[in-house]
Protein backbone atom coordinates (compact mmCIF):
# COMPACT_ATOMS: atom_id res chain seq x y z
CA UNK A 1 0.00 0.00 0.00
CA UNK A 2 1.41 3.07 -0.78
CA UNK A 3 2.29 5.94 1.34
CA UNK A 4 0.88 9.26 1.74
CA UNK A 5 2.55 11.94 3.70
CA UNK A 6 -0.35 14.38 4.88
CA UNK A 7 1.53 16.04 7.23
CA UNK A 8 4.88 16.74 8.89
CA UNK A 9 6.34 19.18 11.25
CA UNK A 10 9.75 19.11 13.54
CA UNK A 11 10.90 21.65 15.85
CA UNK A 12 13.27 21.96 18.74
CA UNK A 13 11.08 22.73 22.15
CA UNK A 14 12.20 22.81 25.51
CA UNK A 15 10.27 20.06 28.27
CA UNK A 16 7.34 22.59 28.47
CA UNK A 17 6.36 23.41 25.39
CA UNK A 18 6.38 19.60 24.03
CA UNK A 19 4.30 18.45 27.22
CA UNK A 20 1.85 21.55 26.29
CA UNK A 21 1.50 20.21 22.96
CA UNK A 22 1.12 16.40 24.21
CA UNK A 23 -1.52 17.71 26.59
CA UNK A 24 -3.30 19.71 23.66
CA UNK A 25 -3.10 16.67 21.73
CA UNK A 26 -4.24 14.43 24.34
CA UNK A 27 -7.49 16.89 25.15
CA UNK A 28 -8.40 16.73 21.19
CA UNK A 29 -8.10 13.14 21.30
CA UNK A 30 -10.57 12.29 24.28
CA UNK A 31 -13.11 14.92 22.73
CA UNK A 32 -12.10 13.36 18.82
CA UNK A 33 -11.11 15.93 16.82
CA UNK A 34 -7.59 16.69 16.63
CA UNK A 35 -6.05 20.07 14.76
CA UNK A 36 -2.45 19.47 13.75
CA UNK A 37 -0.74 22.82 13.06
CA UNK A 38 2.34 23.39 11.34
CA UNK A 39 4.69 25.86 9.20
CA UNK A 40 2.82 25.14 6.16
CA UNK A 41 -0.95 25.43 7.29
CA UNK A 42 -3.32 23.18 9.40
CA UNK A 43 -5.44 20.05 9.38
CA UNK A 44 -8.28 19.00 11.25
CA UNK A 45 -8.05 14.94 12.34
CA UNK A 46 -10.99 12.98 13.19
CA UNK A 47 -9.84 10.27 15.69
CA UNK A 48 -12.62 7.55 16.05
CA UNK A 49 -13.68 5.53 18.94
CA UNK A 50 -11.48 2.99 18.27
CA UNK A 51 -8.16 3.09 17.05
CA UNK A 52 -4.32 1.28 17.80
CA UNK A 53 -2.09 3.02 20.39
CA UNK A 54 1.38 2.25 19.81
CA UNK A 55 4.30 3.70 21.75
CA UNK A 56 8.00 3.22 20.92
CA UNK A 57 11.32 3.36 22.30
CA UNK A 58 14.62 3.47 20.42
CA UNK A 59 18.00 3.92 20.45
CA UNK A 60 19.87 4.87 17.43
CA UNK A 61 23.65 4.94 16.82
CA UNK A 62 25.22 7.06 13.95
CA UNK A 63 27.25 4.53 12.00
CA UNK A 64 30.13 7.13 11.61
CA UNK A 65 30.37 8.86 15.12
CA UNK A 66 28.88 6.66 17.68
CA UNK A 67 26.84 9.18 18.80
CA UNK A 68 23.29 7.88 20.36
CA UNK A 69 20.37 9.51 20.37
CA UNK A 70 16.82 8.41 21.87
CA UNK A 71 13.68 8.58 19.80
CA UNK A 72 9.95 8.16 21.66
CA UNK A 73 6.96 7.53 19.43
CA UNK A 74 3.32 7.92 20.25
CA UNK A 75 1.19 6.37 17.14
CA UNK A 76 -2.54 6.26 17.14
CA UNK A 77 -3.66 4.10 13.91
CA UNK A 78 -6.91 2.96 12.43
CA UNK A 79 -8.76 1.90 9.95
CA UNK A 80 -11.35 4.10 7.40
Amino acid sequence: MPEEQLFVTETDRNRTEIAETLAATAEGVEVGSVRLVGTDGDQLLDIPERATFEVELERLTDSETGEQRYELEYEIRWTV
